[in-house]
């Protein structure tokens, strides 16, 4: 690993709310033009019979939109690190279409990666009634509070099908400026950030691999501080593995209070069509705790992607044994298990093909 960072890393994706509280500038609102190229993309799509889980750039094309999106890509890995598409009418669409439109977009981010050992890359955010105090349960699959995280992946996109009755808010943070604050605040509890801890592979196991795998909150590569971060995932269930020592426990605290801070935290209420799209190396994620409605029609439901991106940051050599490839412009990350086959379900748990 190189060496830790020891002075505030200055650049664009080390931002604080008031940045971008009272702008637009990381909104992308959708136009006339860019409906019709997404609706002349999905009949070129559907001519093709090219399945959901092999949608590229070269079977959904969008030419003036595409290139909007590419820049859009190289400010979330070499910028701020978030983008927000919004104003999508999703009530135009069957939810096939739906699923192409999203899985299409998504391609001129990057390339999609599995979410789970059942080989999703079109993932539900959905509750299913699982338990969140399992140490198995992936946090995506219930109601409860998902504090602040990241997801295996270069970039995560979330499309946002049907908000919460109640609650539901989505919030993201910059790593890096967590990072900063730390290392201004309370380098000590930094040093605990630097160093390995144990990580639950909840189940999900690669060939090879044990069930937990040992990497750092932070790590650095190419003159770059990137994050890894998910509490749930710290359950030290192995009996050759301790418990979290007071001080770890405490820098974990420390870092959740400053990435929930009103000053580093960004809320965003994701309506009908949002598409939120992240660096995962750079942005801090959470969603509050939610209230669903009765009738499982209107039930919050977000479809979600993982996505490898060509042009990505370096990652330090750790980032292997989650990501298992990690050279830039090769598909790295997600979760890869024996037997693993790529598809898109077009609902919870079930794979569908186009």
């Amino acid at each position: 690993m190189e060496p830790k960072i020891t002075q505030p890393f200055d650049a664009e994706a080390a931002w604080y709310s008031k940045d971008y509280k009272n702008n637009e500038k990381w909104i992308h609102q959708v136009s006339v033009e860019d409906v019709e190229e997404l609706e002349q993309a999905l009949k070129v799509w559907k001519t093709s019979g090219v399945d959901f889980a092999a949608i590229t750039k070269a079977t959904f094309p969008l030419k003036k939109l595409g290139e909007k999106l590419a820049n859009h890509q190289k400010d979330i890995i070499g910028g701020r690190g978030f983008l927000l598409v919004r104003g999508l009418n999703l009530d135009k669409y069957t939810k096939e279409e739906i699923a192409a439109i999203f899985l299409g977009i998504g391609a001129y981010f990057g390339e999609p990666v599995s979410q789970n050992g059942l080989g999703h890359i079109l993932g539900h955010v959905k509750d299913l009634g699982n338990d969140p105090s399992n140490p198995l349960t992936r946090l995506y699959t219930t109601n409860a509070k998902h504090r602040f995280h990241t997801d295996s992946c270069d970039i995560v996109g979330l499309l946002c099908l049907r908000p919460a009755k109640e609650g539901g808010l989505s919030s993201i943070s910059s790593s890096t400026t967590v990072y900063n604050e730390i290392l201004q605040k309370r380098p000590d509890l930094l040093e605990e950030l630097v160093k390995p801890m144990c990580w639950d592979r909840k189940g999900e196991v690669p060939e090879g691999k044990k069930g937990y795998w040992l990497q750092p909150v932070f790590g650095f590569a190419g003159g770059f501080v990137s994050c890894i971060y998910d509490r749930s995932y710290f359950t030290y269930r192995f009996e050759e593995i301790g418990p979290l020592t007071a001080h770890q426990t405490e820098a974990l605290d420390y870092f959740e209070s400053v990435a929930a801070s009103d000053e580093l935290r960004l809320d965003m209420e994701l309506q009908r069509g949002d598409m939120q799209f992240l660096h995962n190396h750079t942005i801090l994620h959470s969603r509050t705790a939610y209230e669903d409605h009765e009738d499982p029609e209107l039930r919050r439901h977000l479809l979600r992607l993982w996505l490898s991106a060509p042009n990505g940051r370096p990652l330090p050599a750790v980032y292997a044994e989650r990501f298992g490839e990690i050279e830039v412009g090769k598909k790295r990350g997600g979760i890869i298990v024996p037997g693993i086959k790529l598809c898109a379900p077009l609902e919870a748990g079930t794979p569908v093909k186009h």
